[in-house]
């Protein structure tokens, strides 16, 4: 058997999923952890639509739902008076218009089930001890708890193995931000008292904030800040009832817990996500604070990005695909942490005149909406801007989608080919599809030749070819063998009456390349940036 060409290092949400990807694409990894299986502890509990999205096309999202509790809203409160509210599950074009509330363990469990069912393995009980980049290849030191120890070479490696990075560190990556002078606490368990099941509430007070938040099995999530240094160790339920007390008014009490928890928190991002052959994703990337849980949904995005890019590679794509990878995610991720940072910092006012103009403003934008326009979009991170990608065209094509942006959805009705009945449940196979818009002969042809093309590739279980004919027109009978999808609908951002186009849409859904089929051959323009079946052995750039 050949040695995998990519070794993960971190088998947590973020290396679980780059795991899925790769193996999903047809590409062996190879993925150690340092523990001895994934961590009990709920630690991160809220999934956004992107990351839900990137998790749907692993074939994971549905399960993760199952065991989910959909959260319906947030609410802020101060002195006892409810200031503002955001209602969630208004999103539209995507099959998650809300966040889901579920413990990351669940989220662990799913995808470890996954990567089982892919033919995947962890290796636990196996750390990174040390890392150089020598020449082309990254050189990994793994020590197994049995103490045996084993120098690897590999092609590519990516570090998902968290805030304190051996990956990172070992390479000297610059970890650029700070820590906040506050330490926080939480404790979950049973809270007797009237609150919703299915809210976030951020009750702010003068000495500090207040979380709680319905847990999908019963139960809350309860948060607070304090001085640092107060107290070491777990806090425990006189603790937390205390804090309870001041912050709640008297107005719940704490039953019974089943985990807590005291940390630091840090607003941290890596000064490059790329050194060479070795990538950094996940916590080893971007550090966070826990409001809005965003650590959790950029990483798996992180994690899903990096794979089928990679894979891409690997199976014969252009290497220069990985030097999008930095670009995209790294002010993804940063702006991730700077709209995380300034949540915290709202909570965390304490001048009396700071305070009352931070209350008028969330009763004046949550009465307009704006609040809401603004806070779900940002959380979900659900359509970046990618314009400025090295991974995307430049021209866009007259009535055609931008490159550089997600595609939105629409209606299908399926003719051949296909069950979808939607353009995003047809993407959701997490693949990278030719999409051909038209109802003329050029475009049945470019069609025809996309789907011929990638099947003398051998990157079929890789790429999906769609020829998409106007809604209320004639079902044309194709010409040749058929080897593509068949459906009726329209284009998102396409004009009515344009001329016929091609799109590139990648594994992630965005625009990748559009192209007017104005002469022969133009479908050609958009296979060049495929794969091309051939696997590569070409070491890092």
């Amino acid at each position: 058997m050949t040695a995998p060409q990519v070794l993960v290092v971190g088998a947590g949400p973020t290396g679980l999923t780059a795991a899925c990807a790769l193996l999903q694409h047809g590409v062996p990894v190879r993925l150690v952890d340092r523990r001895e299986c994934f961590a009990a502890e709920p630690k991160a509990l809220v999934m956004w639509s992107g990351a839900l999205e990137a998790l749907h096309r692993l074939g994971v999202a549905d399960a993760v739902a199952e065991r989910a509790l959909p959260l319906t809203g947030a609410s802020y409160w101060s002195n006892g008076r409810r200031l503002a509210g955001v209602s969630f599950g208004t999103l539209t074009g995507t099959r998650f218009p809300g966040p889901l509330c579920v413990p990351q363990p669940v989220t662990e469990e799913l995808l470890y089930e996954r990567l089982l069912g892919l033919g995947g393995r962890v290796e636990w009980a196996t750390r990174a001890t040390s890392v150089e980049v020598a020449g082309d290849r990254a050189v990994v030191r793994l020590e197994s708890a049995g103490g045996a120890v084993e120098t690897v070479a590999v092609p590519w490696l990516i570090g998902a193995d968290g805030v304190r990075s051996t990956v990172r560190e070992a390479l000297g990556i610059p970890y650029e931000g700070s820590s906040y002078d506050r330490e926080f606490v939480l404790g979950d368990g049973r809270i007797a008292g009237d609150l919703p099941p299915t809210e976030a509430q951020y009750h702010l007070s003068p000495d500090g904030v207040l979380v709680l938040v319905a847990l999908p099995e019963g139960g809350h999530r309860i948060f607070f800040d304090l001085p640092p240094g107060s107290r070491t160790g777990p806090p425990d339920d006189a603790e937390l009832q205390q804090l309870l007390d001041a912050r709640g008014r008297g107005r719940w009490t704490v039953e019974e817990t089943w985990w807590t928890s005291r940390f630091r928190v840090h607003t941290k991002v890596a000064a490059t996500f790329r050194q060479g052959p070795v990538f950094l994703a996940g916590d080893a990337a971007h550090a966070h604070s826990p409001a809005g849980g965003q650590g959790l949904n950029t990483g798996v995005q992180d994690g899903f990005d990096l794979g089928w890019k990679l894979a891409a590679v690997l199976r014969g794509g252009d290497p220069a695909l990985l030097d999008s990878y930095d670009p995209e995610r790294r002010p993804t991720s940063a702006r991730a942490v700077r709209n995380s940072e300034r949540q915290t910092r709202l909570w965390l006012l304490k001048p009396r005149p700071a305070r009352a103009l931070r209350d008028l403003l969330l009763g004046v934008l949550s009465r307009s909406g704006a609040l809401e326009r603004r806070i779900v979009p940002e959380l979900a991170q659900l359509d970046l801007d990618l314009t400025a990608s090295p991974a995307v065209g430049r021209t866009p094509a007259p009535g055609g989608p931008t490159p550089g942006r997600r595609l939105g959805d629409a209606p299908l009705r399926p003719v051949g080919g296909t069950a979808a009945t939607s353009l995003h449940g047809y993407l959701a196979t997490g693949r990278h599809t030719v999409l051909v818009a038209g109802s003329g002969q050029e475009a049945a042809t470019a069609a025809e030749e996309a789907a011929t093309e990638l099947t003398r590739r051998g990157v079929r279980d890789l790429a999906d070819v769609l020829l998409l004919l106007p809604p209320d027109g004639p079902v044309p009978v194709p010409a040749g063998p058929s080897g593509h999808d068949l459906a009726a609908g329209r284009l998102p951002g396409g004009q009515a009456g344009a001329a016929a186009l091609a799109c590139h849409l990648r594994p992630d859904g965005v625009v990748a390349r559009v192209v007017t089929l104005d002469r022969p051959g133009r479908v050609g323009e958009l296979l060049s940036a495929l794969p091309t079946g051939q696997r590569s052995a070409t070491p890092a750039p």
